[in-house]
């Protein structure tokens, strides 16, 4: 990362911080996570799998919300301000700007994501009284719910490039949630024929396969989950971000500033 990148990172992570929404989402998920521990002793012997699955479901629910809400602001923001004139008017390029703010949010999301993820191994403590092995696996969910934040930044960034917040986060979110679907629309696709199973398996591969980075399940029962997937899901995650990013770059690249 070049210093001119690491600069407009460094201002949106600032920036960031400074925002108070962000950390009334984080106490609102650490509420969720103490919320997980009284379920958890209301229901017979299946409190840790209650708080596992509460709690990183709070995680990754509110860094999506995060990711979006201040993803779609980035560009518009910086425009309505005028702030970007500035910017730009000193000897920071376009495609640099897009990719320092990109590396400012996703590193706003992990900070968050840590202070979150302390939440849920706290109220895992409080309920198992030590740490067992198989919190390995809640870590690993924590990594993968990452790797889904890095995509949804991608794609808040690549949309508020050309549109509005308004349909920046519409779009945004739409896609989450086809993307959350998008093994089912593969399982649909298989058995369709014609036009409509066409499409639909273009859609299906299409979109970011959000289903295959949710092991938030497996985390919760200690069920293994094998490296070839773990290698797999880290290069799509990494491949599909750089894709949405390079779109970004693109369009702004063209974009009438005046």
């Amino acid at each position: 990362m070049n210093s001119r990148i690491g600069y407009v990172a460094f201002n949106t992570f600032r920036e960031a911080v400074r925002d108070r929404v962000l950390y009334n989402l984080i106490a609102f998920a650490l509420l969720l996570s103490a919320a997980a521990v009284l379920v958890g002793e209301i229901s017979i012997d299946i409190e840790r799998l209650v708080v596992v699955n509460l709690g990183l479901t709070a995680v990754s629910l509110f860094g999506v919300v995060i990711a979006i809400f201040m993803g779609i602001g980035l560009v518009s923001k910086e425009i309505e301000k005028r702030t970007l004139y500035t910017v730009l008017a000193r000897p920071v390029r376009r495609w640099e700007f897009v990719v320092g703010k990109f590396f400012g949010l996703t590193g706003t999301l992990v900070v968050n994501t840590f202070f979150m993820a302390i939440g849920v191994f706290l109220a895992l403590l409080y309920v198992a009284h030590t740490f067992q092995k198989a919190d390995l696996w809640v870590l690993l969910a924590l990594y993968f719910i990452v790797l889904e934040f890095l995509i949804v930044c991608a794609l808040a960034l690549l949309f508020s490039s050309f549109s509005t917040p308004l349909m920046s986060a519409v779009f945004t979110f739409a896609l989450f949630i086809i993307g959350s679907l998008a093994d089912d629309l593969r399982g649909f696709a298989r058995i369709t024929h014609g036009t409509v199973g066409a499409f639909a398996t273009a859609i299906a591969y299409l979109v970011p396969n959000f289903s295959a980075l949710n092991i938030i399940n497996q985390a919760a029962h200690g069920f293994a989950v094998p490296g070839r997937l773990i290698l797999y899901d880290t290069l799509y995650a990494l491949l599909y971000s750089a894709m949405a990013i390079s779109g970004a770059v693109l369009i702004f690249q063209r974009r009438n500033l005046k």
